[in-house]
C-alpha cells in the first residue's frame, strides 16, 4: 500500500493523493486503507517513515570528506531518480501547507541526518574537524544546496553539484563555521 501511495504522489502530487485510488492500485479493499490510515496525511507519514527505514545506510570511507561526498552522492541519486525525485517534490510541497505532513517530513530528515551524524563525530574525534562541531548542521549543509537546486530552479543536481556541496560543507566545518557552544 505504501508503494502504491508513493506511486500516486510521484505521478500526480499530494493534491491528487486519494485513499480510494491507493486502495485500488494496491489491490486491497478501500476500508482497509481507511481503517489503517484514516487520512492522506497519516498515509504520507507512514510512507516517509518507511522510506527512512529503507534508505541506504551511511558509508564509512575513513575520512569526513569521503563520507560527506558519499552522503551527497546518495542525496543526488535520490533526487535524480524519476520516482523518488517527484515523490520528494510532492511531499515537500505538501509540507508547506499541511502540519502533519510537515511533521512527518521533519521526522524523516531527523532519521536520515542522525544516520550520518557519526561520520562527522568520528571526524572530530580524528582531529579532522574542530571540537564542538555540530555534526547535524554539517550533514544538513551537504544536502541543502542539492534540495535547493531541485526546488527553486527545478534542476536535478549532477555529480559535480554533489561534490561541491560536500566539499563546501567540509570546508566550512574545517573553518569552524559549525562550532557551537563557544
Amino acid at each position: 500500500m505504501l508503494h502504491a501511495a508513493g506511486d500516486v504522489l510521484a505521478e500526480e502530487g499530494f493534491a491528487h493523493l486519494d485513499l480510494a485510488d491507493v486502495a485500488r492500485r494496491a489491490e486491497v479493499g478501500k476500508t482497509t486503507v481507511y481503517r489503517r490510515w484514516g487520512s492522506v496525511t497519516g498515509l504520507v507519514a507512514d510512507l516517509l517513515s518507511d522510506m527512512a527505514e529503507q534508505s541506504s545506510p551511511r558509508a564509512e570511507t575513513g575520512s569526513v570528506l569521503g563520507d560527506l561526498r558519499a552522503n551527497a552522492a546518495l542525496v543526488r541519486r535520490t533526487l535524480a531518480d524519476p520516482r523518488q525525485g517527484a515523490l520528494f517534490r510532492a511531499v515537500i510541497a505538501a509540507a508547506t501547507c499541511d502540519v502533519r505532513t510537515a511533521e512527518a517530513l521533519r521526522r524523516f530528515y531527523d532519521v536520515r541526518v542522525s544516520e550520518w551524524v557519526p561520520c562527522v563525530e568520528d571526524g572530530v574525534a580524528r582531529g579532522e574537524l574542530p571540537v564542538g562541531t555540530d555534526a547535524a548542521m554539517v550533514v544538513r549543509a551537504v544536502s541543502a544546496p542539492l534540495y535547493y537546486s531541485l526546488l527553486t530552479v527545478g534542476v536535478v543536481p549532477d555529480e559535480g553539484a554533489a561534490v561541491r556541496a560536500a566539499e563546501g560543507a567540509f570546508a566550512a566545518a574545517v573553518a569552524g563555521v559549525y562550532v557551537v557552544g563557544e
